[in-house]
């Protein structure tokens, strides 16, 4: 019979010892932990109760009925573990490593060829059989154990006592382990060996300081916060012990009847000792730790918004945090011009009590907070008050600041009718006594009304006030009316104000006399670009009413008409306004209003009196729709973008590397030649001249890029911060957002959401800018610009839709419209909304016939003395010329 021989089975046997020792180990293992699991958790539950002193504060009784359901639980676990232990033997483990591997190799190689010895082509095969088995024995790796023993417990007990045991080890003492055996020993073990305390100091919880076992700590100095409650227990014979100290700063006469006290509670108050007299004597110095009083300071004057809205800096401290705050706000009634109807005496009001914002997460020790608040309804607005602030810290510890005398920041109005309204208010909460005079002055406002009202029903609303106001006269006006009347008043001055026109060019209007009074009467910066905000909404609302109704005209009208018109008329674009308002803006903000007033009167007779055209585009220079304004808009800002992301990475270099950026700068030539020294600046402030040349010169967009890129590089020392570049970027893309088409449709959805990606990006851009983190900023520029190009993809896909869906005949009007728009000497409207081009006139090959016809125009323009001043100037001075 033929079979391995005793060396080739020795030595696969060998190759297997390893595999088999280790899968020995783990079924002995898990014999192990599936026997002893019981008592591993009976035993760790118990020293976690005696390690965090269960014993020393629950009852004998109890302790000896837990001693003996321990006891009972332990014999248990330990018979569980006997019944359940069997020690795996060797056979165990090859038979395990046997059935790990396919085809059980082992048992193979230990058998022998029953039938079939004597024929050698069997003999071969079994040959062949037991080489194959002796190669996967070879490959046999250990079976581990299998340690899981959830199906035996299924309430998780043992994860429970490893729990208890790391909480033990944490917070408790193994030193208490020890003391079980003296207690359980008899009831009066411990006491016999003598009497014993125990102390803790328990520090006041908003400290955050842990509570201290007075055992464990060593005779000598102790720091201890104001506050601290000390308690001390005496256990054993009475009187074997006693307590002194001299840190409460009590002092109570002893009573010789009164038995030993055996418990003793007191507060640190001061610094002194705390002293045990008796077996196991112990004595403490302790150095008492202060809780400093809080301190608030007013970091400077109030920031107001153009609503009204004020924003208090201050900044607040404390050792252990400041709980509260608030800021009383009194009005100063010796600094108040007492004239008008703030002669009487003023009806008694309360101080104003605001609570002060605290820091919501993070660290209250020290932080500096906004108190931001609106006070524009208030009977003090606009008057002088005296502010205060508090403090309060956990201790009810107060600090308070200096009154800072201020004028209480409201709402200013700037329409005279509404400026009159306001102060009638204000006479009337100042003093119910006013209510006379207050009907009397508002009789004389609206004495006439067609020249103080834009409405009839704003009238009639002021003649009802006038008419309660003097039966409250006749018949006394309590406090409730008062209020009644303040508020109806505050709304009807907010309609003189503000109006409720939906009529786009009577908002135009609103808006520009609004922005003439707030420059007679000193509005702050604020107010400025808040109303310079309302005048750009205001007026290209009015030019998108202007090209609808311009659309509905020429639809109607004949093509030879609609030339005419064009021919006559003087041709302004969108690029042009913002130029001016940028310009109006501008003055206001240097101080200059005598200019800024004369800029915004030409702004008013130029849209009184001249046709609003949109820029022109394309190759005929056709009318730009919406949806190409929006994306000619979006393509500047981006590349203002780009710029500005430029220069934020060669100040980037220049402060690691600052000899070799001047080297590099040189004919590094970006766009608008001049990318290498600083970025591009259309459409910023300190522009706005230039610009303004470069549309009445009828330059191309491409030539006044170039001009700017210029200026910008000799004037790169008077330009704003990086910081407020990138904030008037922001509030550019703000603007545009707002005239962006394709509103509930997918692609214009996918735009807004753009853009607004991209308005995030360049918010955090600036604060890194503010910060001085270019890195941080250039990356968050790079998302921004990225955003952009997405909105312009989406707004692109949104001008496509549309375009699809025009009505047929809509394109050949488009096409005559571009064919019939040229300037009076027969040149194509400029692309990029510009006005005017730099291609030759064509005459038609009459030039003197031409020029004839011209002059002839002109001089017939100048006599009209119905046409605008500035108009007529320009006439003659063309005249003169020529």
């Amino acid at each position: 019979m033929v079979q391995f021989t005793p060396e080739d089975l020795k030595q696969t046997l060998d190759t297997l010892r390893r595999p088999l020792w280790m899968t020995r180990f783990g079924m002995r293992a898990e014999v192990a932990v599936r026997s002893l699991w019981p008592l591993l958790t009976v035993l760790l539950l118990a020293l976690a109760a005696a390690m965090m002193g269960a014993h020393e504060v629950l009852p004998l009784e109890a302790i000896w009925a837990g001693i003996g359901l321990i006891a009972g639980a332990a014999l248990w676990a330990m018979v569980y573990a006997v019944r359940r232990w069997v020690w795996p033997t060797d056979v165990d483990a090859m038979m395990r490593l046997d059935s790990s591997l396919p085809g059980r190799p082992i048992t193979a190689l230990l058998d022998d060829q029953a039938i079939g010895g004597g024929d050698d082509a069997s003999a071969a095969v079994w040959r062949a059989h037991k080489r194959r088995m002796a190669a996967r024995a070879a490959a046999a790796q250990a079976v581990p154990g299998d340690l899981r023993v959830s199906s035996r417990d299924p309430y998780a007990l043992r994860y429970v006592a490893v729990l208890a045991f790391a909480v033990a080890l944490m917070f408790g003492s193994i030193w208490r382990v020890g003391t079980v055996a003296q207690m359980a020993g008899g009831g009066t073990t411990a006491l016999a060996a003598g009497p014993v305390w125990e102390g803790w100091a328990e520090p006041p919880r908003y400290t955050g300081r842990p509570t201290l076992y007075l055992n464990d700590l060593a005779e000598g100095p102790l720091e201890l916060p104001v506050g601290t409650l000390i308690t001390m227990r005496l256990y054993g014979e009475v009187g074997a012990l006693q307590i002194s100290e001299t840190v409460s700063g009590t002092v109570a006469p002893p009573d010789p009847d009164a038995p030993p006290a055996i418990a003793f509670d007191f507060k640190v108050n001061q610094s002194g000792t705390i002293a045990v007299d008796g077996p196991g004597a112990r004595t403490w110095d302790v150095a008492l730790r202060l809780d400093e009083a809080p301190e608030i300071t007013i970091l400077g004057e109030p920031e107001v918004s153009a609503m009204g809205e004020m924003r208090l800096p201050f900044a607040a401290k404390d050792d252990y945090g400041v709980e509260a705050g608030e800021a009383r706000i009194m009005l100063d009634l010796a600094s108040v011009e007492r004239r008008y109807g703030l002669t009487v005496e003023p009806d008694a009001r309360p101080e104003v009590t605001v609570p002060l914002p605290m820091p919501i997460a993070g660290d209250r020790a020290a932080f500096e907070e906004n108190l931001i608040d609106d006070f524009s309804e208030h009977p003090w607005a606009n008057l002088p008050v005296t502010v205060a602030m508090t403090a309060l810290d956990a201790a009810e510890q107060q600090a308070q600041t200096a009154p800072m005398q201020m004028i209480l920041p409201g709402r200013r109005f700037f329409d005279p009718t509404a400026a009159a309204v306001i102060e009638m208010r204000r006479d009337i909460l100042w003093s119910r006594d006013n209510v006379k005079r207050t009907a009397q002055v508002l009789r004389a406002v609206s004495y006439l009304p067609q020249d103080a009202f834009r409405s009839e029903t704003t009238a009639l609303r002021l003649r009802k006030l006038i008419g309660r106001i003097e039966t409250q006269a006749r018949f006394g006006l309590d406090e409730e009316n008062q209020n009644l009347l303040a508020q109806d008043l505050w709304d009807l001055a907010l309609e003189l104000e503000e109006g409720d026109l939906e009529d786009a060019r009577e908002r135009m209007k609103r808006a520009q006399e609004r922005l003439n009074e707030a420059m007679k009467n000193g509005a702050s910066d604020e107010e400025i670009a808040e109303l310079m905000q309302e005048l750009r909404r205001a007026t290209e609302d009015f030019m998108q009413q202007l090209q609808r109704e311009q659309a509905e005209r020429q639809d109607g009208e004949q093509q030879q008409q609609g030339q005419q018109q064009q021919g006559e008329s003087m041709q302004m674009t969108q690029d042009d306004l913002q130029r001016m308002m940028d310009r109006i803006q501008e003055l206001m903000e240097q101080g200059r209003m005598a200019e800024a007033e004369q800029a915004l009167r030409e702004l008013q007779e130029m849209m009184e009196n001249m046709q609003m055209a949109e820029g022109q585009q394309g190759q005929g220079g056709g009318q730009q729709s919406l949806g190409e304004q929006a994306m000619e808009g979006l393509a500047e800002t981006l590349r203002d973008q780009q710029g500005l992301s430029d220069q934020a990475f060669r100040d980037l270099q220049e402060q690691f590397n600052p000899n070799a950026q001047a080297g590099e700068n040189q004919g590094n030539e970006g766009r608008n030649g001049g990318q290498g020294r600083g970025e591009s600046h259309e459409g910023q402030q300190g522009q706005g001249e230039q610009d303004q040349q470069q549309g009445e010169q009828g330059g191309g967009g491409e030539q006044r890029q170039g001009e700017n890129g210029e200026a910008d590089g000799q004037g790169q020392g008077q330009q704003e911060s990086l910081a407020e570049r990138q904030q008037q970027l922001r509030d550019e893309l703000n603007r545009q957002q707002g005239n962006m088409p394709g509103r509930g449709t997918p692609e214009g959805d996918a735009a807004r959401d753009a853009l607004d990606r991209a308005g995030r990006a360049m918010d955090q851009a600036e604060q890194n800018l503010r910060n001085g983190e270019l890195a941080d900023a250039i990356d968050n520029q790079s998302q921004a610009m990225e955003a952009l190009r997405d909105g312009m993809r989406s707004l692109g896909e949104a001008m496509a839709q549309e375009e699809q869906g025009q009505q047929p005949g809509q394109g050949t009007q488009e096409s005559d419209r571009r064919a019939s728009n040229r300037d009076p000497l027969g040149r194509s409207q400029g692309s990029n909304g510009a006005t005017g081009s730099d291609n030759e006139a064509d005459l038609n090959g009459d030039a003197a016939g031409r020029a004839r016809e011209l002059l002839d125009e002109i001089r017939r323009r100048s006599g009209e003395a119905a046409r605008p001043e500035v108009e007529r100037d320009y006439l003659n001075r063309l005249l003169e010329r020529f």
